[in-house]
């Protein structure tokens, strides 16, 4: 895979590989860890997706999704998570077909920064 799947022009590898590779807390902005969180559901990397989420939120385990193929990602808004900032929120719309309909998730995600690393909390 040549570009990153989060969108944002690069190449995965030096895009949302690196936080893959190294882990969340490379990602300085709740925004990037929010895309590097995109692209693992995109690459089935289940393992990054659990440990990015926050320990009070996160499930025991999750599976795959079935029969979904994610298409894009649009960061709508941001506020706050910077590095400078211990929390922000990340509205994006996530497009993906299932079943052969194309759909779309819409979330404004909750994260927050503990010893200097981000993770995802929750979303609406």
């Amino acid at each position: 895979m040549d570009t990153c799947p989060c969108g944002s022009g690069s190449v995965y590898e030096k895009c949302c590989g690196l936080i893959h590779d190294r882990g969340a807390g490379l990602g300085t902005t709740a925004e990037q860890l929010m895309r590097a969180r995109y692209s693992a559901y995109v690459m089935q990397n289940e393992s990054f997706v659990l440990s990015s989420w926050h320990a009070d939120t996160r499930p025991p385990a999750m599976k795959p999704a079935d029969n979904v193929a994610w298409k894009s990602l649009e960061v709508v808004d941001t506020t706050g998570g910077t590095a400078f900032d211990n929390h922000g929120t990340v509205e994006f719309i996530a497009r993906f077909i299932r079943d052969g309909l194309p759909l779309e998730l819409e979330e404004r995600s909750r994260f927050v920064r503990v010893d200097g690393t981000w993770f995802y909390v929750d979303g609406e």
